[in-house]
């Protein structure tokens, strides 16, 4: 199988990839920082650092996240965070279907397809 794996550098470091977007989307499913980072095999402190990371560089925050309590804590995307993941997302399937019929011909190449 193969497959195009794409990070966007918008400026000097700036960057989204598919790890940050992964971790956005399971954050946004779980409403939760700690279960993103669990899911992923990451330690809840580089999720939390690079959470940190995103929010300092957009002008509006990704994440927000609510401390512990009574009624618990816990995250959500914010719009822009739910604007980074769709439009990454875009941007990955026009690639992909962009690159079809090259990733088709190296295929051929190498006898796999």
């Amino acid at each position: 199988m193969s497959a195009i794996s794409l990070r966007i550098d918008l400026e000097a470091g700036v960057r989204i990839g598919p790890g940050k977007v992964e971790l956005l989307e399971l954050i946004a499913a779980h409403g939760s920082i700690s279960a993103g980072a669990r899911l992923m095999n990451m330690s809840y402190r580089r999720a939390w650092m690079l959470i940190e990371e995103m929010n300092q560089l957009f002008r509006k925050p990704v994440v927000l996240a609510r401390k512990g309590g009574q009624r618990g804590g816990g995250a959500e995307l914010t719009p822009v965070g739910l604007a980074i993941v769709a439009r990454y997302r875009a941007i990955e399937r026009a690639a992909e279907a962009a690159a079809a019929p090259h990733v088709a011909a190296l295929r051929r190449e190498i006898g796999s397809g």
